[in-house]
């Protein structure tokens, strides 16, 4: 299982969802490494110390390095990290007219034979190379789709890129589903645009709803994802049935 947590559009949870998805997956046992492509690299800096890192995606892109050689244990047991850092923003200048650039990702996930039973993959706020390299790569993908105003608005864009990449690159990839963020049941508005975004995707959106919440945005600062920060929180008993939705819908 590869998942890709893709959106264009920027501060929709999709850092948040990469980091705790797979915690809660490691949580649950299965061995599971996160892969930071976003050249921001929150993923990174919520899960591990910066100065545990000797190489990061940029140098495994570029074949200066492999992909086992960066990868690094994180706090938790079962979950390991492959981090970014600010040179990823110089990648696709790098990988321009390259014909292996839309596989670099995959080819490097090739190499690591199955060791990872569950392989989450942050990806950047843009549909460009990087993100393209996330999609060839993955075999599902999770849409985060914040309940706010102009919520949709790019969606026709990056399900254009998705079915472009399942026509040849990656004829297997699927949409795990859609993941509803920063829900407010207490407004008008959260609840109109969750029918909104139920009225475009069905049965596509996951039953979970990820709701605001102070603890989720405190933990990036601890390092650690929302079950070592709060377990007892709204938001770590929501990501863990996100997680059971996860593996109920992969096994579907």
């Amino acid at each position: 299982m590869i998942v890709a947590i893709t959106n264009q559009k920027g501060g929709v949870g999709k850092t948040t969802t990469a980091v705790n998805l797979a915690a809660g997956l490691a949580q649950k046992g299965l061995k599971t490494l996160l892969v930071d492509i976003d050249p921001q690299a929150n993923s990174t800096m919520s899960t591990t110390d910066l100065g545990q890192i000797n190489g990061n995606m940029f140098d495994v892109m570029t074949g200066r390095l492999g992909l086992g050689d960066v990868i690094i244990p994180s706090a938790q047991e079962n979950l390991w990290l492959a981090p970014s850092r600010i040179a990823m923003a110089k990648l696709e200048v790098s990988m321009v007219g390259e014909l292996d650039a839309p596989y670099r990702l995959k080819d490097r996930l090739d190499e690591l034979d199955g060791h990872y039973q569950a392989v989450i993959i942050d990806t950047p706020p843009t549909l460009g190379l990087t993100t393209v390299n996330a999609l060839v790569a993955a075999s599902h993908v999770i849409i985060p789709i914040q309940s706010s105003y102009f919520a949709l608005e790019g969606t026709d864009d990056l399900l254009d890129t998705i079915d472009k990449i399942k026509a040849r690159p990656n004829t297997e990839l699927r949409v795990l589903g859609v993941l509803i963020t920063m829900f407010d049941r207490r407004t008008i508005l959260s609840r109109q645009v969750s029918e909104e975004i139920h009225g475009v995707f069905g049965k596509l959106v996951f039953d979970t709803y990820i709701t605001k919440s102070v603890r989720l945005e405190e933990s990036p600062a601890h390092q650690c994802s929302i079950f070592d920060h709060a377990p007892d929180s709204s938001g770590a008993y929501e990501y863990y049935r996100l997680c059971e939705e996860v593996l109920e819908r992969v096994g579907s």
